[in-house]
């Protein structure tokens, strides 16, 4: 899977826990990454966090980092 589409899913996502503020935000996107995102899919949305993270929402940023 190509990382741009990685950072719209995720980007989605951060935008559907937006109500819940950033720092719980974060919390739930990780869970949701950890519950029902592929390994491959993990790995590949880190390394692009590692890598800079362009594109990404700041809670989306931060759930990578505690992955």
């Amino acid at each position: 899977m190509q990382v741009e589409a990685l950072v719209s899913m995720i980007n989605q996502i951060a935008s559907f826990f937006a109500h819940e503020g950033e720092a719980q935000a974060a919390s739930s996107i990780a869970d949701h990454l950890r519950k029902y995102w592929d390994p491959r899919m993990r790995k590949a949305i880190v390394a692009h966090v590692e890598a800079g993270g362009a594109g990404l929402a700041p809670a989306a940023l931060q759930a990578v980092a505690s992955l």
